[in-house]
């Protein structure tokens, strides 16, 4: 049976301020102490059972105050259940039993406790530091860069290829980036190696042929290395399409490192070399053909001299062996006749 998941709606809250609410805890916190004095002086019963009660409480109380910076939010839970969402920055009050929820937070406090644990076991005698204390309890909504390193993938024709790329996302819905995925910075870089697979496996690394374009006079074939461009605007978008639903927003992709895996580096490169070379010696050909029957007509034009079958096919024979050498030419100066 498919289950169906809860579709939580964003609740924005608007607690009051943390700095007025700091400031009546300070003069409860005094009276009590002041209080309880007085009321030990004078014997007043009463005011001894305010004064303990006071202590009790306010301890609760003072848990209630949070503080959220610039491009940050804080997604609360209260017994379980989704208590509301603060998205602007600010010193707040808030119930003192709303409990923050940042997986990427919980996530490096897990490893920090595992570090901790294997330095010990090591006998290190100290705890060991990770990066669990730069990571704030609330969601961060500023611009992030990912960069999952590289992989290896098939390309369409089966060729292994290193391919990497470099994501720009931001949390835009810090309600689902909690509630609908386990931990939102894993499920993007997952969903990231598995968009760069699909997508490079559509398409060749490079194509070897100069005839680029169809019959129908289209485009070129798109491949890994002429068109990065276009290919990773389609990761983009395909990325976006299955991050949405963890509340993420994809705002660029960018392929970083593409090359050929290092079993066929070697082979592919003669190819390559090899091509270029059938490519530049088809348009020098070309080229010699060309300035070959332009000289021809021309001196038929002219009239400048008079050539048989037998002396054009010499004449373009000569000129071919010129234009297309490696080397310059060494000519003989015939001084007596033609003929």
């Amino acid at each position: 049976m498919e289950r169906e998941y809860m579709n939580i709606e964003q609740k924005i809250l608007n607690p009051p301020s943390g700095i007025l609410m700091l400031l009546i805890l300070i003069c409860l916190s005094i009276f009590s102490i002041l209080g309880f004095v007085a009321g030990i002086a004078g014997g007043v019963f009463p005011l001894i059972m305010i004064c303990i009660l006071l202590w009790i409480v306010l301890p609760f109380m003072f848990a209630g105050l949070r503080s959220v910076r610039p491009n940050e939010a804080l997604v609360l839970t209260l017994f379980g259940k989704y208590y509301g969402t603060i998205n602007k920055p600010g010193y707040f009050f808030v119930n003192p039993f709303a409990k923050y929820n940042n997986p990427a937070y919980e996530a490096q406090v897990a490893q920090n406790a595992v570090d901790t644990s294997e330095a010990l076991l090591e006998g290190k005698g100290k705890r060991s530091r990770t990066s669990a204390n730069r990571v704030r309890k609330t969601v961060s909504l500023k611009r992030s860069t990912l960069d999952n390193g590289t992989q290896k993938v098939n390309d369409a024709l089966g060729n292994p290829v290193i391919i990497g790329a470099v994501v720009l996302w931001h949390v835009e819905d810090p309600t689902k980036a909690v509630f609908n995925v386990e931990n939102y910075t894993e499920f993007l870089s997952i969903q990231t190696d598995s968009t760069i697979r699909n997508t490079a496996r559509l398409y060749p690394y490079d194509v070897f042929d100069d005839g680029m374009d169809d019959d129908e006079g289209g485009k070129a074939e798109q491949t890994l290395r002429g068109s990065s461009q276009e290919i990773a605007d389609k990761m983009k978008v395909e990325l976006a399409e299955k991050v949405a639903f963890a509340g993420l927003v994809v705002e660029e992709v960018r392929i970083t490192h593409l090359s050929y895996a290092e079993e066929i580096a070697a082979a592919m490169l003669q190819r390559q070399q090899a091509s270029a070379i059938i490519a530049a010696r088809t348009k020098i050909v070309d080229g010699a053909v060309s300035m070959v029957k332009m000289a021809i007509d021309k001196l038929n034009e002219d009239d400048i001299v008079v050539l048989d079958e037998e002396r054009k096919a010499q004449m373009v024979s000569n000129l071919l062996v010129v234009l297309c050498g490696n080397k310059d030419a060494q000519p003989i100066v015939n001084s007596g006749s033609i003929y």
